[in-house]
């Protein structure tokens, strides 16, 4: 690294702290005696979603957050958990051994996630998703999820 006062090569790290997603350096230049802060953060490699259409584009979490938040609009769900949803969706995406991914594997993902946190927000969010045609459709998706439970394992239902 070089000194930003003198360009001299030669500097040495005095203090490394983490600092959110960034490692935080205190440097001081060996030649002119100047210290001078520097980040380091990980560059991620882009992740592309494959639309149904056939199209690419880049993964962006502001509009996953988007969809969930109006699923979950006027539902005892507090913003960090919708924050912490997101986060576990990316980290699931960036563990993917491709950076190209389905968007029907986003949508289960959210569908999965919804499902366990909310019923209500999952089915508003499987209406979209699932781009329901009709009042069957919903019917079923709901009774689908009366017969299974939440969390997807079956329970009996008692009238």
């Amino acid at each position: 690294m070089k000194c930003p006062y003198c360009i001299n090569d030669d500097t040495k790290v005095v203090d490394s702290r983490q600092v959110e997603a960034q490692i935080r350096r205190r440097r001081e230049c060996e030649k002119c005696g100047k210290r001078f802060t520097t980040f380091e953060r990980v560059e991620l490699a882009e992740i592309y979603i494959l639309k149904k259409n056939g199209s690419r584009q880049p993964f962006n979490s502001e509009k996953l957050r988007t969809s969930i938040r109006k699923a979950c609009e006027k539902r005892p769900i507090s913003l960090t958990q919708i924050e912490e949803m997101v986060d576990q969706i990316e980290a699931k995406l960036r563990n993917e051994d491709s950076i190209e991914i389905k968007s029907s594997k986003v949508g289960n993902l959210v569908m999965q996630k919804l499902r366990k946190l909310d019923p209500v927000a999952y089915i508003r969010f499987a209406s979209v998703y699932k781009d329901f045609g009709d009042l069957g459709c919903f019917e079923e998706t709901i009774d689908k999820l009366k017969r299974s439970g939440p969390n997807g394992r079956k329970q009996h239902i008692s009238d």
